[in-house]
This record gives C-alpha cells, structure tokens and sequence, in this order.
C-alpha cells in the first residue's frame, strides 16, 4: 500500500503549505489489526490519547471500541465529549491536580492510576470528601530497561514514575488503612519506541513476580495494565504502514500468567496512530554548504518537535520530483531562529529545488499534537484523505 499516489500528490501540491495529511484508511487498517489480535482473549487496549488528541482520530478509535488512557483532566473531559465510557477511560499521570483527581472520581472512571505513595493517600483524602471509593490502579516501576531513548524511557528506577520495589512494604502497609481505595489492579509502562521485543518477554517475567506479591497477601487484582510502548518503522515506513501486531500481543500471551477472570490492559498510541499522516512541506531555499546543502523548508519544529526534542529520525522524501536514480545528501532544515530546528543531516533526496514539495513520514504520534506558535507562526492545519 504506497503512501502517495501520483494524483494525491498533485493535489497535495495544490494545498498551500506546511500541513499534515491524513490517511485516515490506514488508521482504519491498523485499528482493525488490533482488534483481530485481541478477539477472543481477555485483552482491553487502551488508545493513548497523547499520541493524538485530533477529533477525527479520537471519533475513529471510538468507532472500533477500543478504551483511551489520558494523562490530564483536559484529555479525559475531551474523550467523554467524544462519547468515550467512563469505563472505557484510564487515568494515568505523575501530577494529577486536587481538580482533576475529584472529577475523575465523580465520573466514575475505569481506574485513577496512582504513580506514588503521596498520590495515594491524597486520592483517599479526597474520596473520603466526596464520599465515594476510588478505583484505583497502582502503577509499579519494573526497572526494565527498554533499550530506547533515555527521554523515552519510563520504567527504570531513575525515572519519575512508578511505586518502586523498596516502596512495596509501604504501599501494602498504606493500602490496609485507607478507606476510600478499591483497589482493582497494577499498572506499568516501560517506556516507548520499544522495537526490540525481547524487552516486552523481560516486563512479562517482571509482571508476575510482582503480581505475586499481591496475590500472597490476598489482594484479588481485576485488571494488570502493561503499558504500551511498541514501535513503529520510521526509516522505511511502507515495509511496516501496519506495526506486528501479532508479535507483540503473541508475547503477552504465552508470559502474562493471568488469574482466572482477570484482564490484561494495554495502552498503545504510537503504534496506532504513527503511519497514519505525514508532514507536508514546500522547499524555500537550498544553500550551499561546505560537506552537504541545506533544503530549507517552510515546517519547522514548530510543526514537528521530536528531531529537536529526542534527536528523532523520519523518512523524508521529495515527493515533486521522485526519480530515484540519483540523490544527493542535504540537511534538512526548518526557518525557526534555532539551530535544532532540523529534521535530517545528510539526508538522501532527489535532486531538490526551490518550490518542491517534501514529506515528512510517520508523524502521527507526536506531531501535531505537539505543535506550537513559537516565533509567532500559524498554527498547523490538517487535512484527510477524503477531503482533497
């Protein structure tokens, strides 16, 4: 399945630039990937709505019934407009305000994440206020290393999230005296852009030991939430448009050792929803420089912040001018006053001019939803495959 056909990019050459393109069919392709995987074990994925808060995102991952994890009180109030369940949402995040955590408890959601002890005796404090039990899920930092970028990386011992080992003798000792906790599972998140799946076997081995540890002091867990953190292909993104699926649910299910009618949780964003857009962009100038030429063009990372943020790598292609058989290397390069405002060094293109269009791939995670107006520069339109 080819990204760009030839008469979509003559029609995306039309739209005035920079903005990102939707190819909501292979949203639609990927959400049914997962369904497929899932059908017929006790498996829940939550869509991670940080990945993507764009309506017709949230609209399509509703229509194939997948549940959403939120990390702010924006997000879960944004979902239940959409029409999400309160029993479909998840609440995660290191700092939920006083606010955030009584809405959550009055509507009533799937679970309240709880990343520390402190989180954990304020949740009861305000239950207790309200008069009505918390469903809680405590998550556990498994100090399992991802193999990922540091700034990605969620589930070590350095990282802000999590109850960490050493703390579970107070947790246990804390959870006998609240009275406004429901306890209804454990939760982890190893970190994201995980392509070695190895490391998801090692989190599965790391789940039941500490599952263990409940069990053995009679707490009866509904629901262990692994995280999500699966990877997508950006080098080459059409050998992989759809992630393997089946590779990373075939894990779960032959390591997770589940109670009798317990659930496993999963909380999957990028691998959704990644492949699904590009970033369109129109080259204002090429410069010569000293051992490459820079193609500057008209997004920057104001459009796309991961290169700058996480020294991140996207597939870029010259989209007006696709003979392949000679390319030239350039840097790649925004008009943001910041040197870090750069999407590729020595990137391969065809030869490149003043006015060709340029993609930028897989940026449906963490693109738009990360953009802003610094220098003062509008903000990003987006535009979908049945619209142009």
């Amino acid at each position: 399945m080819a990204f760009f056909s030839n008469s979509l990019i003559e029609k995306l050459e039309g739209i005035k630039t920079p903005f990102y393109y939707y190819d909501l069919k292979i949203l639609d392709q990927t959400l049914r990937a997962v369904q497929s995987e899932i059908k017929g074990f006790p498996f829940e994925v939550h869509y991670a709505v940080k990945a993507n808060s764009n309506d017709r995102i949230l609209k399509q991952v509703l229509n194939h019934e997948l549940g959403v994890d939120c990390v702010s009180g924006n997000e879960v109030k944004k979902t239940l407009d959409i029409g999400f369940n309160p029993s479909e949402i998840a609440f995660a995040g290191v700092g939920k305000t006083d606010e955030e955590i009584a809405f959550a408890i009055n509507n009533d959601l799937f679970s309240l994440n709880v990343e520390s002890l402190a989180e954990l005796k304020v949740i009861d404090e305000i239950a207790s206020g309200l008069n009505k039990k918390a469903k809680v899920a405590i998550r556990l930092n498994p100090n399992v290393n991802p193999n990922t970028h540091k700034y990605i990386t969620t589930g070590l011992e350095e990282n802000k999230f999590g109850i960490n080992y050493w703390e579970l003798s107070r947790l246990f000792e804390l959870l006998s005296s609240l009275e406004f906790i429901d306890l209804k599972g454990i939760h982890f998140h190893i970190g994201s852009q995980v392509r070695d799946l190895s490391v998801f076997k090692n989190l599965c081995n790391r789940v039941n030991q500490l599952q263990k540890e409940f069990v053995d002091r009679s707490y009866n867990l509904e629901h262990i939430n692994v995280g999500g953190g699966l990877g997508v292909n950006y080098d080459n993104p059409d050998l992989e448009i759809v992630p393997d699926f089946k590779a990373f649910f075939d894990i779960f299910k032959s390591f997770v050792e589940l109670l009798p009618q317990q659930e496993l949780h999963f909380e999957l964003g990028r691998a959704i929803v990644a492949q699904c857009a590009a970033l369109i962009s129109k080259v204002l100038f090429i410069k010569k420089g000293v051992k490459t030429n820079f193609a500057i063009v008209d997004a920057g990372m104001t459009e796309l912040i991961r290169p700058a943020l996480y020294q991140s790598s996207h597939h870029i292609e010259n989209i007006s001018n696709r003979n392949e058989d000679q390319q030239f290397p350039y840097d790649v390069v925004g008009p943001v006053c910041e040197s870090s405002d750069c999407f590729g060094k020595a990137v391969e293109l065809t030869e490149t001019k003043r006015g060709d269009t340029i993609a930028i791939r897989t940026v449906g995670a963490y693109g738009e939803v990360m953009s802003s107006n610094y220098n003062l520069r509008d903000t990003v339109k987006a535009y979908y495959h049945d619209e142009i």
